[in-house]
């Protein structure tokens, strides 16, 4: 609950600085409430995906689609969503998108009562589709908050994404040990009512709808591609990467992803704007946002893995769910204290110079934990680092992505970033996974010190990617109404 506590601390700080500047406590409250329960979702079976394992009855393999098929489909429902906002209001599709979460939420909590894995996978993937909250959120809020108040929004909105994945990880632990594996979806369920019935007093201004329809073609190819890319990841070794099966999916997503491209490139309103990646700052900043959270989300999931490892097997430590979630607690608060940190640190030094720290200062905590490992403080500790430096990161990357279009792109933009971001994330779990696991036999120590090595890897790379993002303009948004 002191978690929960730092993270109502944090959004209260977050709102009490966009306040002065104008804007609605009411409005910022829900959007910061809506990205922290949906990014919450996400990550919040990583703990404990070993025991639902064990209690459905499934292989590690299969385990791992629970996380992977949520944020598949948060992948592809973040663009959709993105240009439903700007053809028919943002605060609608907020409204929708919270509304899937919780039928989602209420469709995993029975299944996992019934022992049902299919459907079980099947409220993940629901609940992944709420994904949409990201992009709209980042719309509505730079129509309806004052511009003096908009950078410190947008950090505090991107900071959330990764807060929520923390927390999420966090509270699994204790929660399914006192409560049982189906409080985790009920405690969306809860979230997730409170967040909607905040959404239902948000106004938005009545502005022209964008031009065109939904591209439904372009969806369904970007599924179809995404698809392919993770069942090669997680599925390869399994299959043999030299086997007809792997060799036929890689061919599959290449053939669905070009395809993708030209659709997109002909279509008058596409569901992703690839034209907008001709621009450098967009382009770069994207980059940067795929292979920073790839390092990201292979550092959460190695750090609770490791730490379930039985001691018998001459390195690991034995850790309960619960053990987890206190073990991951430093990264979860050092993260949350990071939200408002990182919107400040933007305002003054600029996001390019922000996310750099963050990615700089996780590399070297990925380093710290490739060479010392064995105990839990030194786990503890390097989370925290961690905790830190993704939480700056994630706080300046809303603010460059906002900057480098225009505010009728906004939308657009943001649901590209947070495709990247959950891509990168799914990739970056399921990386990790397959360097820990040999082929055959159990994980070794060395597989988790080779994984912890190419998360840092991952982490400078986005670094040195960022130098590349041109210095942050004067964000250019329209006349805001704040409510």
């Amino acid at each position: 609950m002191w978690v929960l506590a730092g993270v109502a601390t944090a959004v209260a700080v977050l709102v009490r600085r966009a306040r002065r500047n104008g804007a609605s406590p009411v409005v910022l409250g829900t959007l910061f409430l809506a990205a922290l329960v949906v990014a919450m979702a996400q990550t919040i079976v990583v703990a404990v995906l070993p025991v639902l394992g064990r209690q459905l009855g499934v292989s590690a393999a299969a385990e791992t689609w629970l996380l992977t098929g949520c944020m598949l489909a948060a992948a592809v429902a973040t663009p959709v969503a993105g240009r439903l906002g700007d053809l028919h209001g943002h605060r609608r599709v907020l409204l929708a998108s919270l509304a899937v979460l919780v039928a989602g939420s209420v469709l995993a909590a029975v299944a996992d009562h019934a022992g049902s894995f299919a459907g079980l996978l099947l409220g993940r993937v629901v609940q992944g589709l709420s994904a949409g909250v990201f992009p709209v959120a980042f719309g509505l809020a730079r129509r309806i908050v004052a511009p003096s108040g908009l950078p410190g929004v947008v950090a505090g909105l991107s900071a959330m994404f990764g807060v929520g994945g923390a927390v999420g990880m966090v509270l699994a632990g204790p929660l399914v040990e006192v409560l049982g594996t189906p409080s985790l979806s009920w405690l969306c369920v809860a979230l997730g009512l409170l967040a909607l019935a905040g959404a239902f007093v948000i106004g938005e201004p009545e502005v022209r709808a964008a031009a065109g329809k939904l591209d439904v073609g372009g969806a369904l190819l970007l599924s179809a591609a995404l698809v392919a890319v993770l069942l090669v990841v997680s599925q390869g070794r399994t299959w043999g990467w030299g086997s007809a099966a792997t060799i036929g999916t890689a061919v599959a997503a290449l053939g669905s992803a070009i395809a993708f491209v030209l659709v997109e490139l002909r279509v008058a309103a596409p569901t992703v704007d690839l034209r907008m990646l001709r621009r450098r700052p967009v382009v770069t900043v994207n980059l940067a946002t795929l292979v920073v959270s790839i390092g990201m989300f292979a550092a959460v999931t190695l750090i609770p893995r490791f730490a379930q490892v039985p001691p018998a097997a001459g390195y690991g430590l034995g850790a309960t769910a619960a053990g987890i979630g206190l073990l991951i607690a430093p990264m979860a608060v050092i993260m949350v204290i990071a939200a408002p940190l990182g919107a400040r640190l933007t305002a003054r030094v600029g996001g390019r110079t922000t996310f750099q720290v963050g990615a700089v200062l996780a590399a070297a905590a990925l380093v710290a934990l490739a060479v010392a490992h064995d105990a839990a403080w030194e786990l503890a500790t390097a989370g925290a680092a961690l905790g830190l430096a993704y939480g700056l990161a994630f706080a300046a990357l809303g603010t460059l992505v906002v900057g480098a279009v225009r505010p009728e792109e906004t939308g657009a933009a943001t649901g590209i970033n947070t495709i990247l971001r959950t891509v990168g994330g799914a990739v970056g779990a399921q990386v990790a996974a397959t360097i820990v696991t040999p082929a055959a036999g159990p994980p070794t120590d060395g597989g988790f010190t080779l994984a912890f090595l190419v998360a840092a890897v991952a982490a400078l790379l986005a670094a040195i990617t960022a130098r590349a993002i041109p210095r942050p303009t004067r964000t250019r948004p329209s006349a805001p109404h704040a409510r």
